[in-house]
């Protein structure tokens, strides 16, 4: 996977398991992995580091913790893709999507997953939003 060439991801999700499960997937498909546990430990790595993309996670330690830190990746770097990840819609039965222009204004997003997600649909998104 050529496109893996020095790209950096960051992936923030309060559930260590699904960081390590994804980190270990992506660094084995040849991505620099960024891991961060919480909304704040990933502000502090993009302080100092602009990643390629982002996979974040909506709940965290608050709430909209996922659609904040897209917010501020957005305005720091509005062509970094971010791909949110949730479970939301299994526990509260709310959808939504960032498959509009009007949707992805407001979600901050240029992806939204379900949970869980399967690697596969991971790195096709991955792809395609690095390649464009």
């Amino acid at each position: 996977m050529d496109t893996a060439q020095a790209k950096t991801i960051l992936v923030v999700d309060d559930d260590a398991d699904f960081v390590t499960q994804v980190q270990v997937q992506l660094e084995a498909a040849g991505y620099t992995v960024l891991p961060a546990e919480s909304q704040a430990r990933a502000e502090q790595i993009l302080a100092d580091t602009q990643p390629d993309l982002a996979i974040v996670d909506l709940m965290m330690e608050h709430m909209d913790g996922g659609f904040v830190l897209a917010y501020k990746i957005k305005k720091a770097a509005p062509d970094t893709p971010v791909i949110l990840v949730t479970a939301v819609t299994s526990e509260t039965g709310f959808e939504f999507d960032a498959a509009t222009e009007e949707e992805r204004s407001w979600v901050k997003a240029d992806v939204v997953l379900d949970k869980p997600v399967r690697f596969e649909q991971l790195t096709r998104e991955i792809d395609r939003l690095l390649k464009g």
